[in-house]
C-alpha cells in the first residue's frame, strides 16, 4: 500500500467509525477532504479494515468493545429466532469493528424464499423489502430490513437479511484470503461471546 493509500484509508476508518457512513461513501468522502481527484487509487477492503481495528482501538476502546457485544447478543437472539433458516452472521458485528453506528446483517438459507418472511410476520413483526441484491450468477435474492430494539445501547439497530437458496450454504464458512471468516453460524458467535467478556 501506498503512502497515500495508507492516508485514505486512515480517513476512511475514521469516517466509518466516528460517522457511521458505508465503507464506499467513505472512501470517497475520504478522497474529498484530502483534496484528491475522484479517480486516485483507493485502498483495498482490508487495508481499509486494519486502519478500521486501530481506530477504534485508539479512539473508541472505552465504548466500543461494549457496543459490539451488545450487538452481538442481538444477533444471537434474532439468529436464534430464525434458526430454522440456518442463520449467518456477517459484517462488522463478525468481523469485531462494529459500534454503536453499526448494523446487522444476517444471512438465511431457505429453498423457499418467502418462508422467512412469513416467520418474521407471524412473529408480529413488519419487515420492508431491503436494498437489491444479487447471487454470484446474477440472479435478484430476497433482501429484509427491520428495526430492532436494542435496549444495551438505548437505541434501535437495523438488522438486514439476505436470503439464498439452501445449495449456497456449502462453502460459506470458508476463511478469507488473510484466513478470516467473512461469517459466521450460530454456535460460531455462541463461542465467540462464550471467549469474550
Amino acid at each position: 500500500m501506498s503512502e497515500l493509500q495508507a492516508e485514505i484509508a486512515i480517513a476512511t476508518a475514521r469516517l466509518i467509525a466516528d460517522e457511521g457512513l458505508s465503507w464506499g461513501a467513505a472512501k470517497h468522502r475520504a478522497l474529498k477532504e484530502l483534496g484528491l481527484p475522484p479517480r486516485t487509487a483507493l485502498p483495498s477492503n482490508d487495508e481499509v479494515e486494519d486502519a478500521l481495528r486501530e481506530h477504534l482501538a485508539l479512539f473508541q476502546a472505552d465504548t466500543q468493545p461494549a457496543e459490539l457485544r451488545a450487538l452481538r447478543e442481538t444477533a444471537m437472539r434474532w439468529m436464534d429466532r430464525l434458526a430454522d433458516f440456518d442463520p449467518q452472521l456477517t459484517g462488522a458485528a463478525w468481523r469485531g469493528t462494529a459500534n454503536h453506528f453499526s448494523d446487522l446483517h444476517l444471512l438465511l438459507y431457505s429453498d423457499d424464499p418467502k418462508a422467512p418472511e412469513i416467520a418474521l410476520i407471524n412473529a408480529g413483526l413488519s419487515p420492508d423489502p431491503g436494498a437489491q441484491e444479487r447471487d454470484e450468477r446474477g440472479l435478484p435474492l430476497t433482501t429484509l430490513a427491520l428495526l430492532l430494539p436494542c435496549p444495551a445501547l438505548k437505541q434501535q439497530v437495523g438488522l438486514h437479511i439476505t436470503i439464498h437458496g439452501s445449495h449456497a450454504r456449502r462453502g460459506s464458512l470458508l476463511p478469507d484470503a488473510r484466513g478470516l471468516s467473512l461469517r459466521g453460524d450460530r454456535a460460531a458467535l455462541r463461542a465467540l461471546l462464550e471467549s469474550t467478556p
